[in-house]
């Protein structure tokens, strides 16, 4: 597989990519979808793709209220 286009790279595939019309991916949507065979019975499906790469990964922001507020 190519460096740029390959399961991990892309990885997550959400279920809008999945099912969506047009595939231009060289792998297919059955191994997006479940690359490892125990996720057919327990998948989680994200709702959205990776934001900004691995530095939105990497550098995440929480805009959770402060714990204060919580007791």
């Amino acid at each position: 597989q190519s460096r740029e286009d390959n399961i991990l790279v892309n990885a997550p595939h959400t279920i809008a990519k999945v099912s969506a019309e047009e595939w231009t991916h060289a792998y297919s949507r059955q191994r997006a979808a479940y690359p490892l065979p125990y996720l057919r019975d327990r998948k989680f499906w994200p709702s959205v793709a990776r934001v900004d790469d691995a530095y939105g990964d990497l550098n995440l922001i929480c805009s959770c209220p402060p714990l204060e507020n919580y007791q």
